[in-house]
């Protein structure tokens, strides 16, 4: 069967599906709603794509919720370090954590945004295990983040304990080392955006 992704729009071949259950694989003709099911060299697909017969099957994208701990990540072993990003980027398009790249610090020094602090002993154990890459986490001075655009970026540029940083998929994002700083900007600058909603 040829399904078409909806994100890209482009056509896939089912060719050799097969049923995963457990460490079983069985190549598979027909499934059913529920099938847990491998699709062989699909490298197009991401998390959250959605497939259909004619491309036109439309779903929310998955929600994110806004981050509430921020810690600085390092590469213990600088020879790991391509170990180190990849890992990032993967467990990042998973949603387990998002990480926020400075302009100056880039690659070599995010930060990684999480809901709880579950979520970091999660990257730390799966960069280990899965890629080889152990991480050194280091806390941050940060305790809120809000999205905002390139106007609000340069406004806040000059603003004490902001400091502004990119995600992946290119959001700005300002974080503030205290919620009074930032109810102080909202107050005093209101046309700063500085969206409460943090979603991908």
């Amino acid at each position: 069967m040829a399904l078409v992704n909806h994100r890209t729009g482009r056509a896939m071949s089912t060719k050799y599906a097969n049923r995963v259950f457990g460490r079983d694989r069985d190549t598979m003709d027909v499934a059913f709603p529920g099938d847990v099911i491998g699709l062989v060299n699909a490298g197009d697909l991401a998390i959250g794509d959605t497939l259909s017969v004619d491309g036109k099957a439309a779903l929310p994208p998955m929600p994110t919720l806004a981050p509430e701990h921020f810690m600085l990540a390092r590469s213990r072993d600088s020879s790991r370090y391509k170990r180190f990003r990849r890992g990032l980027a993967e467990l990042e398009e998973e949603g387990v954590i998002q990480v926020l790249r400075h302009a100056e610090r880039g690659d070599r020094e995010p930060i990684l945004a999480a809901v709880g602090p579950l979520q970091y002993d999660v990257t730390r154990h799966r960069l280990e295990a899965e890629y080889g890459a152990s991480i050194d986490l280091t806390p941050t001075r940060f305790v809120t983040a809000r999205r905002t655009d390139k106007s609000g970026a340069i406004a806040l540029a000059a603003a004490r304990g902001v400091e502004i940083l990119t995600r992946s998929d290119g959001t700005l994002v300002a974080l503030f080392e205290s919620k009074h700083g930032l109810n102080a900007i909202l107050r005093d600058q209101p046309s700063i955006l500085l969206d409460p909603v943090f979603a991908s």
